[in-house]
């Protein structure tokens, strides 16, 4: 489980030893991502399951943390196995999509274990780095990082910052109330930055490494 303030997370990794049709006979791996909230993870009413069609949001997230989590695995060297990860939010109170990114690397660390295991290898192996994400934005004209609900709901700049080790694997920024500047937008990547620092320290923590 992976808590961002108030916002928690269940992610789980399942390994399974086949892979999507397009890659059979290829020698290469696939990762995929589900994204789900459950009822009750949200303040003021229960949030609907989604039974077959999910609504936009969760789709969009979804293919955000599948991209994400796939940019840190060697594919090619998995072989024909994929990696099935599950986030699934039991209380959302803002920065869901970048708790799913972060807690989904661990447990992807986590599940490579056995294979590494057979194979005689360390899951590093597996992994060209480590890959976490966190929400920055500017809330009353201040520099805010990991935006819970009510400073989402009110924050003139709005923006989530994905990363590999030093480099940027996805930015999704938006001036939600307005307009910002070059240096602000310089000030948001710093604070990301200092976020995302913090929170693969607290990964490594978490697996022991």
């Amino acid at each position: 489980m992976v808590s961002f303030g108030n916002t928690r997370v269940l992610c789980s990794a399942t390994i399974e030893k086949s892979v999507p049709p397009f890659l059979r006979d290829s020698g290469k791996g696939w990762l995929t991502a589900e994204y789900a909230m459950l009822p009750g993870s949200t303040p003021g009413g229960r949030k609907r399951r989604e039974i077959g069609k999910r609504d936009g949001r969760s789709t969009e997230i979804q293919r955000l943390v599948g991209r994400s989590l796939r940019a840190a695995v060697k594919l090619e060297e998995l072989g024909e196995i994929s990696i099935m990860v599950d986030c699934d939010v039991i209380e959302a109170d803002g920065g869901t999509r970048t708790a799913s990114i972060s807690g989904g690397w661990v447990a992807i660390y986590d599940a490579l274990r056995g294979i590494a295991d057979e194979r005689g290898y360390k899951p590093e192996s597996f992994l060209y780095g480590q890959v976490a994400a966190v929400s920055v934005g500017i809330v009353g004209g201040k520099i805010i990082t990991d935006l819970d609900y009510a400073n989402d709901s009110t924050a003139e700049v709005d923006m989530n910052v994905v990363k590999r080790d030093e480099t940027l694997v996805e930015v999704q920024g938006t001036g939600e109330k307005g307009t910002f500047t070059r240096s602000q937008l310089d000030q948001l990547m710093d604070a990301a930055d200092e976020g995302i620092t913090a929170i693969y320290a607290a990964q490594r923590e978490a697996l022991g490494i």
